[in-house]
């Protein structure tokens, strides 16, 4: 049978609006999966990159820390304070303890421009693996110094996520 100049098949009229909508439903399922997994894609690319940082971070102050000897064997970068001491910049130079003071507050000022909420300790530590911010668990004893870095990786507002490298300097 010829209808309007097109040939028909008994019983097949065309497609019918529930099976475009059905079309659309399932394309719109499937677009939604993409969008879910690029999502996925881009946090697990940034923890990635923040965890780069940190060990870069981590590789800076063990560095800091061979080119100072004297600092490292006199105790200077365990649980150091830190403080920018313009001596250590000049060309007369500083002490060893000064120097360890100066690099801790480098390095820290680093981490925070670094990493959110990006914070920092070295000390001697027979256990890197544990502590927090705000109580670092640094046991002091040993002879191995550990660098623990924290950052805020899902920024809720605190650090969560650590780092920490031991080195036997």
């Amino acid at each position: 049978m010829m209808i309007n100049g097109f040939h028909s098949l008994p019983g097949q009229t065309g497609t019918t609006l529930i099976e475009v909508l059905v079309s659309l439903l399932i394309l719109s399922v499937g677009l939604l999966g993409m969008a879910g997994l690029q999502t996925v894609s881009l946090r697990n690319t940034q923890a990635a990159y923040q965890r780069t940082q940190a060990t870069l971070s981590a590789q800076d102050m063990m560095e800091r820390m061979r080119a100072n000897p004297q600092g490292v064997n006199s105790g200077a970068y365990n649980n150091a304070g830190s403080a920018i001491s313009a001596a250590c910049m000049s060309a007369t130079g500083c002490s060893a303890g000064a120097l360890a003071l100066h690099d801790v507050a480098e390095w820290q000022a680093a981490l925070l421009a670094a990493l959110p909420a990006g914070t920092g300790v070295v000390c001697l530590d027979s256990t890197p693996q544990d502590g927090t911010p705000a109580a670092p668990a640094c046991d002091g004893s040993g002879t191995l110094y550990a660098i623990k870095i924290w950052w805020d990786a899902n920024r809720d507002g605190t650090a969560n996520q650590l780092l920490a490298m031991s080195a036997f300097l």
